[in-house]
């Protein structure tokens, strides 16, 4: 019997309602002062809660964490307390959801961190992020140069990273899907041009995933190694001015060393921004060296979503724009149902604002005969 996207599927224990996943999204939309999760990200996520597993929006793990000013955070009290409304909602709707733990590296500004940004090295490429102007407002501003991270800056990123993860525990989330992809702080390691490191963490392959690693070991040891993903992009440029010839080697090293952690799932990002076309033969390398469950998310249709699933490339597949519009999407799918576009409007409701095209799309309506 063939097997499809909207068969039932378990994470460790977990057990989902599908195959389908809504994928991370930033959207900007949290309570000030503070950037506190708030009820009308409860009814965003729950509305969208057909399907099988969400993953949030990205969710910084500090203040120096920050690129992106009203992302919601998961480091305060009153953090915890906002995205207990979220997580009780989505379950009350049937579905499961993972927080994505976010450090955004060098991809920051002091006016958003609070501080020069962190990075492996002090090295930066041309890039904007979602900031304070300074005439007043918010719009993108370019990245301020970032400073090289002391061993103590790892360490206590390590430890803050551990500390979310316990504090997502007591949100109430079912898991966390830590965030190495898209030029954020993890990935800049990998990357031999934003890693100019001379201790551990830089030169050879293995240093420069060396914190990674160390940071999901010390997450699964924490909270669980079930309750613990992580999202990789080795076919993205995003943050990067320029591909790098060793990130798909150094990202099958870094599986192959994860397959025995028995993580949640590895979550591939794909097809945004600047990228690669990502071949055949990457994913049976992944599959050779990694047993677990495997999700792709980037520009996905239920045509090529079947068809990876029928190869056995992958478990679990994120859709992420077309939930912006389509709030019910994996009933869309399910059904044939038309698709709602995500318009020129959307896009300029898509980062910050209120309820217009956030929570206000509605639902598919059968034309009346």
């Amino acid at each position: 019997m063939s097997h499809t996207i909207f068969d039932n599927v378990s994470i460790g224990s977990l057990p989902l309602t599908s195959r389908i996943a809504m994928a991370p999204m930033t959207r900007s939309r949290t309570s000030q002062p503070g950037d506190v999760p708030n009820a009308m990200m409860a009814t965003y996520y729950q509305q969208r809660a057909n399907a099988g597993l969400i993953i949030s929006e990205g969710t910084p793990i500090s203040a120096v964490a920050r690129g992106y000013s009203m992302t919601p955070g998961i480091y305060t009290q009153a953090h915890i307390d906002g995205w207990k409304q979220v997580t009780r909602a989505v379950h009350d709707a049937g579905s499961k959801i993972f927080v994505q733990l976010w450090h955004v590296g060098r991809r920051s500004h002091a006016s958003i961190a609070g501080q020069q940004p962190l990075a492996p090295s002090a090295q930066k490429d041309a890039d904007k992020v979602f900031g304070p102007l300074p005439e007043g407002g918010f719009g993108m501003i370019e990245t301020d140069m970032p400073r090289a991270m002391t061993q103590q800056d790892i360490d206590d990123t390590i430890r803050d990273f551990v500390q979310a993860s316990r504090n997502a525990m007591e949100a109430g989330f079912d898991g966390v899907e830590i965030h190495a992809a898209h030029g954020y702080l993890f990935d800049t390691f990998l990357h031999k041009s934003s890693n100019l490191r001379t201790d551990q963490y830089g030169g050879s392959q293995q240093n420069r995933m060396r914190f990674l690693m160390e940071t999901l070991s010390a997450v699964c040891d924490a909270i669980g190694s079930e309750k613990v993903a992580v999202r990789l992009s080795p076919h993205v440029i995003e943050g990067f001015a320029n591909p790098d010839d060793e990130i798909v080697a150094v990202t099958l090293k870094a599986i192959e060393q994860m397959a025995p952690m028995r993580l949640a799932y590895i979550h591939f990002s794909e097809n945004i921004s600047r990228f690669v076309d990502v071949p055949d033969s990457f994913r049976q390398q992944v599959r050779a060296v990694y047993p677990g469950l495997i999700m792709v998310a980037g520009k996905l249709t239920l045509a090529n979503a079947e068809s990876m699933l029928a190869k056995g490339y992958a478990d679990l597949f994120a859709f992420g724009t077309p939930y912006v519009s389509n709030p019910d999407l994996a009933l869309r799918l399910r059904n044939n149902w038309p698709l709602a576009d995500f318009d020129a409007d959307a896009r300029l409701t898509l980062y910050g604002g209120d309820a217009h095209g956030y929570i206000d799309y509605p639902v598919y309506a059968a034309p009346a005969h």
